[in-house]
């Protein structure tokens, strides 16, 4: 990846800075898929005739409002809600909704921006949204979370449909608060619409591996990664990142390849377990108690908690960050590089800022991206979509063996268009490219739209 970008693409860039003043995180996610699109418009101008990037860029709708709720005192709150409906080109909109304090328009827009060309990587009908509240579920009783989803869904239900735009859940939004939206959904529509929401409870319609698919399909991705340099996760020191859902199964799937993860985290701190993280610990504290990974040292007091703690100055065979965007900078990286790391594999969106992701290509070491790495979830989100069409449902084995052949499918795609364009080994560079041109080709046959 360049840190230099053609005038004409440079031109594009700070048009789009322009017209989305402050959103600073759309800006970082448009700037990496722009650097790597230089050889692609030379080699197809039409793209760039027809303005494609400028198109992709704005997106379709967007979707705020206002979202008004009663805590269990009876005092009144008011939050605002999001829906970015990016690109429907490939399919009807697809993407997570993310509920956590620290969301506005730009980070939803960098999210939505990002599910474009990770849905396009994924080789199936759906295209890219991105949604979500600035609503913090931390702290709130479950009826307090049933009215404020309730709240939410009486504005989104009216932008939805299993044709239109089929949300998710992300940070913040798990299976609770899909079903607590999925009942005001039917409610408000009387209509039984399973495929307008993916990530649902198994007796309503739910996908088996949906929960794990995130974290499952990026081990995957590294798991390939790794075997094109005749590696492969057995007997290797692993850290992840984070403690949530992409983190959990990200863990339990390094164990099943014979790793061995010693680091896990919070927003809080650190947990290092050189004997290996206790994952079923994990899960009881963060999926049943609903606690802070501190707690993990009640069980095991040979483990060390760091409060505040960096867990990549951790040395590590391979880096997995799976908590959140910009999580991990240039230092870091270099920290990882020199303890010797050989591969890093994004379960987070966008987590490496662009100095990290400059570190790692220079580096040469194996670097997946997240719109790569991470795709597992909208991948099996959209089987999902499938079982709720044919009214049918999938066995874990069977699913699961799906979404291995997608996350393989992927992993060729982004290899293999690296080298086409002239940087073998370029994850970053196949991942744009790949997306960028399925996206660009469906919008050049639809005409001017």
């Amino acid at each position: 990846m360049s840190t230099q970008m053609s005038e004409r693409l440079e031109n594009v860039y700070q048009e789009i800075i322009k017209r989305n003043p402050g959103e600073v995180e759309f800006h970082q996610a448009v700037r990496e898929v722009l650097e790597s699109l230089g050889p692609v418009l030379v080699k197809y101008p039409e793209l760039a005739e027809q303005k494609i990037i400028e198109r992709i860029a704005e997106p379709e709708r967007q979707i705020i409002f206002r979202v008004p709720w009663q805590d269990d005192k009876g005092e009144i709150h008011i939050n605002r809600g999001f829906r970015v409906e990016f690109n429907s080109s490939l399919g009807p909109y697809k993407g997570g909704l993310r509920f956590h304090p620290s969301v506005y328009l730009g980070i939803i827009k960098f999210l939505g921006f990002e599910q474009i060309f990770k849905n396009a990587l994924t080789g199936l009908p759906i295209g890219g949204a991105k949604g979500g509240s600035d609503f913090d579920p931390k702290g709130k009783s479950d009826n307090e979370i049933m009215r404020f989803c309730q709240s939410f869904m009486t504005e989104l239900y009216r932008h939805l449909g299993e044709y239109t735009d089929v949300p998710a859940g992300d940070i913040g939004v798990g299976g609770r608060e899909i079903g607590y939206m999925f009942g005001q959904y039917k409610r408000i529509t009387n209509r039984y619409e399973s495929g307008v929401l993916t990530g649902k409870g198994l007796h309503y319609g739910g996908s088996l591996v949906r929960t794990e698919a995130t974290g499952y399909g990026a081990v995957y991705f590294v798991s390939e990664m790794l075997r094109t340099k005749k590696q492969s996760f057995g007997g290797k020191t692993c850290i992840v990142s984070g403690s949530g859902n992409v983190a959990i199964y990200t863990i339990e799937k390094i164990h099943e390849l014979g790793g061995k993860v010693i680091a896990c985290s919070d927003s809080n701190g650190v947990i290092i377990d050189k004997k290996g993280i206790d994952l079923d610990f994990v899960k009881q504290i963060k999926e049943v108690e609903r606690r802070r990974i501190k707690a993990y040292t009640e069980k095991h007091s040979d483990a060390i908690y760091q409060p505040g703690g960096k867990i990549w100055d951790i040395p590590c065979d391979v880096a997995m960050p799976c908590a959140t965007q910009n999580e991990l900078n240039g230092k870091d990286a270099e920290k990882l590089v020199k303890n010797g790391c050989v591969a890093v594999g994004e379960g987070a969106n966008m987590p490496t800022t662009p100095e990290g992701i400059r570190v790692f290509l220079e580096s040469g070491i194996l670097y997946g991206p997240g719109k790569a790495t991470n795709a597992g979830g909208v991948a099996t989100s959209a089987l999902e979509m499938q079982q709720n069409a044919s009214r049918d449902s999938w066995t874990f084995e069977y699913t699961e063996k799906r979404l291995a052949k997608i996350m393989s499918n992927i992993h060729e795609l982004c290899f293999e268009t690296a080298e086409e364009f002239g940087t073998p080994g370029n994850y970053v560079n196949g991942a744009n490219i790949a997306g960028f041109m399925n996206v660009g080709q469906a919008m050049l046959s639809m005409g001017l739209i």
